[in-house]
């Protein structure tokens, strides 16, 4: 997932995307407890698009404040 997709995005819609990430995240660092991760790789890309999320979300507060 790009930037440019998340910005088209509403924030709720953004809000449960990163619910949904959360989630993977948990889920990935229970297969590495576990043992059972088949691509490890997985967990830096799910980070960066948690984080990715927030930052557009911030974005999209502080564009809205700065409007009102």
């Amino acid at each position: 997932m790009n930037a440019q997709e998340l910005r088209d995005k509403t924030p709720d819609q953004l809000r449960e995307e990163l619910v949904s990430l959360k989630k993977e995240q948990f889920n990935l660092r229970f297969q590495a407890a576990t043992g059972q991760i088949e691509n490890p790789a997985r967990m830096k890309t799910a980070r960066r698009d948690a984080a990715r999320v927030k930052t557009i979300l911030n974005e999209k507060a502080a564009a809205a404040a700065s409007e009102e």
